[in-house]
């Protein structure tokens, strides 16, 4: 594991050349990214473990819907300040005490969030579970910026988008995993911690080959001369430049919108789906068909794009499908019975819009050339997160408690959320008008009335 190995030269350049210029590759570089990919999959996991099963893990803890979705979106908080501190880390400790920091952080993490349901008992069990999450989510900020320093300091040219594509699309493979696993484990509330046992096994091995099995950040010779020839741009000057570019504003504000609306997307589509009767197990099928189509959209897109350079075409049109899509669902998911539209437009959802993320973040690092790649997709990764903290607390804030009865299937023991009451409010802002129930017909209950509705009456806030 610790030679060389002949398989990287490839038809970039060979073997002779590459020793004759000093430049070698080593097997160990595809142990470094299986580590690398394995930690960013397991990190992805324990993200969104407890959004499929928001109403269950409430119910078992005795907490809030808010509080739960506080354990996503902890993520997203503690990114946006200590995401521009991971790139200086990278940079100052190393890619290999970084990575290995990052696996211990995740491990704790994950064991710290299960201390509630051990027998020796807690009196506030949302203080560790908050505690584990926010160490989840300072692991994230040392993993996501590190396959793209990986590929350039251990792989040869001809491998470094491979390696960059392994290493990213571990991410988005943890979460779909996660929408699948979590509602499969968790049929009630005495399942919960099955689940939580569950998520540290990947999180204790990892750590255990992370610390194990890397020995040092760069390789002892360059794979290429680009690797040799690298430097990292002091941050400050960097993000000067970065601000003063009008091209690179604009996407950065735009994609991090997507990345806000993905991440909010995937913590509250259980919430949003339960209120209209749809089970646990059918959200995570959802936001697994968002992912996989994304994932294969994705592929789909880079190998046109590489093609053609139609990368700003691909963005526009991805992002403005995306936009009418989303319309899409945000009327169908206030109808129940309708999961065969739901199913399709997930897909569709992701297919557009997590497909123009890679095309994104290479538009991204063109445009800000000559600032490093790190600083420049970091910085919109930090962006993103703010956009996506701002979406959810926008979201929680908007939605009302019902207490009338209803056919949800949310099982936090308190009233259904109500996702279209600021409509209500919108229209009746500076009248005397009330929130219209529906009509009860003779001889029936509210629940009765609820089942019974037309269609239309679904639309309107109760």
């Amino acid at each position: 594991m610790s030679g060389p190995a002949g398989d990287g030269q490839g038809a970039a350049e060979t073997p002779t050349l590459g020793a004759l210029r000093g430049h070698r590759v080593y097997a160990r570089r595809w142990v470094f990214l299986l580590v690398l990919s394995l930690l960013s999959f397991s990190n992805a996991t324990l993200w969104l473990s407890f959004a499929p099963v928001a109403n269950t893990v409430a119910q078992r803890f005795v907490l809030s819907t808010e509080q739960i979705n506080w354990l996503s979106l902890v993520y997203l908080v503690v990114s946006i300040p200590f995401g521009v501190v991971s790139i200086w880390v990278l940079d100052f400790a190393g890619l290999r005490w970084a990575t290995v920091l990052c696996a211990w952080l995740n491990f704790a993490g994950s064991v710290l969030r299960s201390l509630p349901c051990m027998e020796i008992g807690t009196q506030d069990p949302f203080a560790f579970l908050m505690g584990g999450q926010s160490l989840c989510a300072l692991a994230q900020t040392l993993v996501i910026f590190s396959p793209a320093k990986l590929a350039a300091l251990w792989f040869p040219e001809h491998q470094r988008a491979t390696a960059n594509m392994i290493g990213t699309m571990s991410n988005p493979l943890g979460i779909l995993v996660a929408n699948l696993l979590s509602p499969a484990l968790v049929k009630n509330k005495e399942d919960v911690p099955l689940m939580l046992g569950i998520y540290i096994i990947p999180a204790g091995l990892i750590c255990l080959l992370a610390t194990a099995c890397l020995w040092e950040s760069v390789p002892p010779t360059p794979p290429s001369a680009g690797a040799a020839c690298s430097t990292s741009e002091k941050f400050l000057d960097g993000l000067k430049l970065l601000v003063r570019n009008k091209a690179y504003v604009i996407l950065a504000v735009c994609f991090g919108g997507g990345i806000g609306i993905f991440s909010s997307f995937l913590a509250l589509l259980e919430q949003v789906l339960c209120v209209k009767g749809y089970s646990n197990e059918f959200a995570g099928f959802c936001a697994s068909l968002f992912i996989g189509f994304g994932v294969l959209g994705a592929l789909v897109l880079g190998l046109y794009v590489d093609r053609t350079k139609h990368f700003t075409e691909a963005l526009k049109i991805g992002l403005c499908l995306t936009s009418l899509v989303s319309v899409a669902f945000a009327l169908v998911s206030q109808l129940p019975g309708q999961t065969h539209a739901l199913a399709v437009i997930c897909s569709l959802f992701g297919l557009f819009g997590f497909s123009v993320a890679p095309v994104a973040m290479e538009l991204a690092v063109e445009c800000s050339f000559p600032v490093g790649e790190g600083a420049a997709t970091g910085l919109v990764f930090v962006l993103g997160q703010a956009e996506g903290v701002l979406i959810m607390v926008l979201l929680t804030t908007l939605t009302v408690r019902r207490a009338e009865p209803s056919f949800s299937t949310c099982r936090d023991g308190q009233g259904p959320l109500d996702w279209m009451a600021w409509l209500e409010n919108v229209k009746g802002h500076g009248t005397d008008a009330q929130p219209r129930s529906l009509p009860v017909p003779p001889g029936q209950g509210a629940c009765a009335a609820d089942r019974e509705a037309r269609p239309s009456d679904l639309w309107r806030a109760r």
